[in-house]
């Protein structure tokens, strides 16, 4: 028996205000779909307009991969005889009204996650912590947008109890609008850092616009704040909801001490709250990922979730692919792949955990150029250089333009010897040059802007020692 929440095309139709002009509204719709490639039989295609695509091209291709029709804004696109065929006047918005309609169906509870960094990392983390009370929905990867957040929503129609979602944003008004999809019951902000500075004036701006994050908020709406973050904190006067805090080391409902740092084996702390302590151990790196840990066991005590079974499944979460995966290699060098993202704060936190492994070996940091910083570009890579000499990383790479040059030459500056101090242009490069480089015992860092794409590095190492 199908457990689904069923989606008519007649429900389709009037929660998208469309129009059908093909097909029964008794049917079901199976899924929907913008992919014609990765569509499966019996989906509805849906044909969205972007800046560099038009999904109206590929909808006799949907059809042929066998989509059960289209939904569409050109009526056209169809072709003469569609077997389902619904018309929008703008497919993308259909696309969200969808998701919205099947997120109020599906009576399931939402907790939305943003901030500068940790956003997936804490995704992770809170959907393990309450696995073991209830059924439990969590975004893949980083769909966290405008179309990927409803893509998400439209998944509650397996009737979770609990939906774990993440809000992205590069602009203002941005996370507003997915509060008004997703309609979030809790609402964690990790943190505010200098990330997309390009598109904003001050990291002021950058605070506000994850503010957004509050909009709407009532007496019954949860907000998880960090309290280790003076903006975050700020813009929580005056918001009505009830707000439960976490921080290291700091005065928080959720609160670790005694922490231990162990580097590559990650953190250890106590963790005091509300219900009790526990302890709680992380193969995750750095405070940040502490920080992280927190924010999930504290939506898990709101959510009644017993804390000593929330602990133990947080332990269990290992970093994924891109974001702190360490890889052993058959030679002893350990590479530390942190290589999916970057900005300012978590380089140089990266930088330091790399420093603070109680591991004998040097440490190698290859480091690629963090974009969209806009004018701030180059003096927040100077800061980091002289981070990377501070910390007592013995070979640095650079990977990039002129930012990640000046990296380089900052570290050279605040004392680490430029013999020491490589620069490539591009991953390719550097993945050539450090070969040759890297030696027995060294512990190496990669971390660096998805588009200087340094993963192509930690693969070339991987790939020659495994």
């Amino acid at each position: 028996m199908d457990e689904r929440l069923p989606l008519t095309l007649g429900n389709l139709t009037r929660a998208v205000d469309g129009r059908l002009c093909a097909g029964e509204p008794s049917v079901v719709v199976r899924g929907l779909s913008i992919d014609s490639r990765s569509l499966s039989a019996g989906d509805l295609f849906v044909a969205i307009r972007g800046d560099r695509f038009d999904g109206h091209t590929f909808v006799a291709d949907a059809l042929a991969r066998g989509a059960m029709g289209a939904l569409v804004s050109d009526e056209t696109a169809l072709g003469p005889s569609p077997a389902v065929g619904l018309v929008v006047g703008d497919t993308l918005r259909a696309l969200q009204m969808a998701s919205r309609y099947v997120r109020r169906a599906s009576g399931a509870t939402v907790v939305a996650i943003t901030g500068s960094a940790g956003k997936t990392t804490t995704k992770e983390l809170t959907a393990a912590a309450l696995t073991s009370s209830y059924k439990v929905f969590r975004s893949c990867g980083n769909l966290n947008n405008h179309i990927g957040l409803p893509l998400s929503l439209l998944e509650l129609r397996a009737r979770p109890e609990i939906a774990v979602v993440e809000f992205g944003m590069n602009a203002p008004g941005e996370i507003s609008r997915l509060i008004t999809l997703a309609e979030p019951e809790l609402r964690v902000w990790t943190n505010v850092a200098e990330v997309h500075s390009a598109f904003f004036p001050s990291i002021e701006a950058i605070a506000d616009a994850k503010a957004e994050i509050l909009d709407g908020a009532t007496a019954e709406t949860v907000v998880v704040a960090n309290a280790d973050d003076a903006r975050v904190m700020a813009r929580l006067a005056g918001v009505p909801a009830r707000v439960a805090t976490f921080g290291v080391g700091g005065d928080a409902d959720v609160t670790a001490t005694e922490v231990e740092e162990r580097g590559l084996d990650g953190t250890r702390a106590l963790v005091r709250t509300p219900v009790g302590p526990a302890r709680v151990t992380t193969p995750l790196l750095g405070l940040g990922n502490l920080a992280n840990v927190l924010a999930a066991l504290t939506v898990a005590i709101q959510l009644q979730v017993p804390l000593a079974a929330a602990a133990e499944r947080v332990a269990r979460v290992e970093a994924p692919p891109g974001r702190g995966q360490i890889h052993r290699l058959s030679n002893g060098v350990v590479v530390v792949d942190d290589s999916y993202n970057a900005n300012p704060t978590a380089v140089n936190t990266a930088v330091l955990t790399l420093a603070r492994d109680r591991r004998e070996g040097r440490r190698v940091a290859v480091l690629g150029e963090m974009l969209e910083l806009g004018r701030r570009a180059t003096p927040l890579h100077v800061e980091t250089g002289r981070a990377v000499a501070a910390a007592g990383v013995g070979l640095l790479v650079t990977v990039g333009g002129e930012p990640a040059r000046a990296l380089g030459q900052a570290a050279i500056e605040a004392g680490l010897g430029s013999e020491d101090v490589l620069h490539c242009e591009d991953s390719e490069s550097a993945a050539t040059r450090l070969g040759p480089l890297v030696r027995a015992g060294d512990l190496v860092l990669v971390k660096g802007s998805r588009g200087v794409r340094t993963e192509t590095v930690v693969a070339r190492l991987v790939e020659e020692w495994t």
